[in-house]
C-alpha cells in the first residue's frame, strides 16, 4: 500500500473506531427550579358586617386611605371587642338616585345595620325635595326587606340656599324616622362642620380630626343596634 493510500484510509479508521460516526457533546441538563410552595388560604372574613352607604362625606375625600369615619369606626368595633365588619360604600359625588341605582350591592352583603348617609349632594344640587324623600324611603325599603337595620344619618344645608327649601329639606330625614321606625342621627358633622380646625379648606368636607370626631359620634348610635 502506497504511503498516498495509507493516509487516505486514517479517517475511515478513526470513524470506524468510534461506531462509524462523531458525537456532539450535548450540554449539561439545567437543573430544574423547585416547585413554588403555594401560601396557605387566608380564612374567610365571615364578620356580621355593617355597610356604610354614602357619599363623599363616608367616601373620604380629601384625606388619606384609613382616615375616613367608617375605617376610623371600624378601628373602634376592634378596640371594644365587637367582632363586625365594616364596609365602605361611600362616592364622592352621589346623590339618593345613584344610592337608589347600586342600593343591591349594598344589601347583597346582608348587613346586619347600614348607616346611610346620602342627600347632601340632593340638597346642594337644588333636586327636588320630593325625590330625594322618595329615593330614601326605597332604600330604606329595599335595606329592611333584605334583614338590615338602618341608621339614617342626617344632613343639613348651607343657610344661602334659602329658608323654604332649607326647611323642606331638613323635614325628609325626622319624616323617614317616624315611617320606618329606623334610628336617626340628627346631624352627621355635629360639632364639625362650623370648627375649622376639623374641616377641610372647601369648608364642606372633614379633614382627618374630623372624621375621627365624626366615627365618636356615629358610634354613640350604632353601638345600642349592635344588641
Amino acid at each position: 500500500m502506497t504511503d498516498r493510500c495509507y493516509l487516505a484510509l486514517i479517517p475511515m479508521l478513526a470513524l470506524a473506531a468510534c461506531g462509524g460516526k462523531q458525537e456532539t457533546p450535548r450540554p449539561p441538563a439545567a437543573a430544574s427550579a423547585p416547585a413554588a410552595v403555594p401560601e396557605p388560604a387566608k380564612p374567610a372574613d365571615t364578620r356580621p358586617v355593617i355597610v356604610a352607604l354614602g357619599d363623599s362625606l363616608t367616601a373620604g375625600l380629601g384625606v388619606e386611605p384609613g382616615q375616613a369615619w367608617p375605617e376610623v369606626l371600624q378601628r373602634i368595633l376592634d378596640r371594644n371587642g365587637r367582632k363586625y365588619r365594616i364596609v365602605n360604600q361611600g362616592i364622592s359625588g352621589d346623590t339618593t338616585s345613584g344610592g337608589l341605582a347600586r342600593i343591591q350591592a349594598a344589601v347583597d352583603l346582608k348587613p346586619v345595620v347600614t348607616i346611610l348617609e346620602l342627600g347632601a349632594n340632593d340638597g346642594l344640587r337644588g333636586l327636588p325635595v320630593k325625590s330625594t324623600e322618595e329615593n330614601l324611603a326605597r332604600m330604606i325599603e329595599r335595606l329592611q326587606a333584605g334583614g338590615s337595620r338602618v341608621l339614617l344619618a342626617g344632613i343639613t344645608l348651607p343657610r344661602n340656599y334659602g329658608p323654604d327649601y332649607i326647611r323642606d329639606f331638613d323635614r325628609i330625614f325626622p319624616a323617614m324616622e317616624k315611617k320606618y321606625k329606623v334610628a336617626r342621627l340628627p346631624f352627621l358633622l355635629e360639632g364639625v362642620a362650623l370648627d375649622p380646625a376639623l374641616m377641610q379648606r372647601d369648608a364642606l368636607h372633614p379633614n382627618a380630626a374630623g372624621h375621627e370626631r365624626i366615627a365618636n359620634l356615629v358610634w354613640k348610635y350604632l353601638e345600642p343596634l349592635l344588641g
